[in-house]
């Protein structure tokens, strides 16, 4: 450092060097006792045994990246939603890709779900899209979110992935079919970041200003085109560089090949709803492109690295419930748990204030006085304005008329939600309805040469795993209702391996 540099405490006092401890000393050379008088060393120690936040639960290892959304069409027929209502409109993303189940420093390319995260600094305030790579989810009830997620980590004495706990859920469970068939196809293994698309999953509602809405399914189509790896090369790439999807997006970006996604969206009005044949808050289905076709809405462009990983990626906070007016959840029970779920972990992992942090916080005014005080408030906390409801005491910090902000603006309740019922304990049936999307998918990887063939060497080398072999033959039948001869072939090859 030159002369007129020098380092500080984190309270601003200088210090000369950053290598020095203050020791108490027989003679020179020598070792010596430590004082409490050394702040320096202290802190350094102090902030070092700190500086590591709980990790996330699942979702913990990721690649991020800075971009934009630019609406390509005027959706206001649609939507009262602001970053929608005019071409050309950009507004500013944070997008966090992740995996699912394996820790933070896991290899990328592990068979897995990838999380896809992504927040619009919208001028109506933050809007989060909180999807996966797949259209699919492996559950459609709520209370077994926790239970999907735990039977997919690692076991809880052996602390090894387990094939036992990750079969004996989803053959309990008949109803993630559909998404087990596409996590061990070639989209299971996705080759870059660049590569793969995203989707929603849930249903989610485009409402406006009037309290009309339609129904909606987001699709995200990665301009690059889709490639993955083979089982063998995802093995080779995470044993030679387990980071390399985060390298990949990194060094894409330094040198300009800025990717690109197309956002589409399928629209259901509700009177389709009550009468289509699938039920459409069930996220192990999907809506048939023949029936309600792709609408593009916009472009997504990632342009820009993150300046600092922890604080632009890892403190990000990503929750389905962070919405903007014109943009609403439907009633989709494993969202409903969501909009709940996501928001705690933050408040958990990040503290209370976690939306004043840089990465999280609006790029508009915020007044929100009811929540204050709190572990680590960053502002100046509403000063004096009443943070208790009924007031008639004017407010210092905010003003609607000069924000354009009115209360009909945030209304997302539609005439669509008007319930009368009865509370009972609810869980969902397994028919044979659940097996007709995932047999018209086996039949569709048939057209590509070779692709059933890779699915189910994929899937033997994991049931290979499952030491009962009543258990196997449960995942055995479980494909089987799904197409005969994929059952046959699948206990064949698995057994096979078993043998050997």
């Amino acid at each position: 450092m030159s002369a007129e540099n020098y380092y500080t405490l984190a309270e601003g006092c200088p210090f000369a060097s950053n290598n020095t401890a203050l020791l108490m000393r027989n003679r020179p050379g020598t070792g010596g006792l430590g004082l409490l008088q050394d702040t320096q060393l202290i802190e350094t120690l102090a902030h070092f045994n700190r500086e590591r936040i709980p990790e996330r639960v699942v979702h913990a290892k990721a690649v991020g990246a800075y971009g934009e959304f630019e609406a390509t069409e005027d959706c206001s027929n649609l939507t009262s939603a602001s970053f929608l209502s005019k071409v050309g409109k950009k507004t500013p993303i944070l997008l966090r890709v992740s995996t699912v189940g394996p820790e933070s420093g896991s290899a990328d390319t592990s068979r897995d779900v990838h999380g896809w995260a992504m927040k619009m600094y919208t001028d109506e305030g933050n809007l989060d899209w909180v999807f996966n790579n797949t259209p699919v989810f492996f559950i459609r009830d709520p209370i077994k979110f926790p239970s999907v997620n735990r039977s997919h980590k690692r076991n809880p004495q052996t602390h090894l992935p387990d094939p036992n706990m990750f079969w004996d859920f989803h053959v309990g469970n008949p109803e993630g079919i559909h998404q087990l068939l596409i996590l061990f196809s070639d989209r299971g293994t996705p080759r870059s970041v660049r590569f793969l698309n995203s989707y929603s999953g849930h249903t989610y509602k485009f409402t406006k200003a009037d309290g009309s809405f339609n129904y909606i399914k987001v699709h995200m189509k990665t301009r690059q085109g889709v490639r993955n790896f083979t089982q063998e090369e995802a093995t080779r790439v995470a044993g030679e560089d387990p980071d390399y999807m985060i390298r990949d997006m990194f060094d894409a970006i330094e040198r300009k090949d800025f990717p690109q996604w197309d956002v589409f969206v399928q629209v259901m009005s509700p009177s389709e709803a009550e009468t289509y044949r699938w039920n459409i808050f069930d996220m192990t289905k999907v809506w048939p492109k023949k029936d309600f076709p792709l609408r593009k809405i916009g472009k997504m462009t990632l342009n820009r690295n993150p300046d600092n990983y922890f604080t632009d990626i890892e403190q990000a906070a990503f929750s389905p419930s962070t919405m903007v007016p014109g943009f609403a959840a439907s009633a989709d029970p494993v969202l409903q748990a969501r909009l709940f779920a996501y928001p705690d972990a933050a408040r958990y992992r990040l503290g209370v204030n976690y939306q004043q942090l840089p990465t999280n916080s609006a790029k508009v005014p915020v007044y929100c006085p009811f929540e204050r005080d709190g572990a680590m408030r960053f502002d100046k906390n509403y000063g004096a304005d009443p943070n208790y409801v009924g007031s008639t005491l004017q407010p210092t910090q905010f003003k609607t008329k000069e924000n354009g902000v009115t209360a009909q603006s945030l209304s997302v309740h539609t005439d669509h939600e008007k319930w009368a019922g009865e509370v009972s304990a609810y869980t969902s049936q397994i028919t044979d309805d659940d097996f007709v999307q995932p047999a018209a998918l086996w039949e569709i990887l048939g057209r590509e040469p070779g692709h059933q063939d890779r699915v189910i060497h994929n899937l033997a080398g994991n049931i290979s795993g499952v030491t009962s072999p009543n258990l196997r033959e449960g995942v055995y039948a479980l494909f089987g209702r799904v197409n005969q001869e994929l059952g046959a072939k699948l206990r064949k090859a698995t057994e096979a391996k078993v043998k050997n």
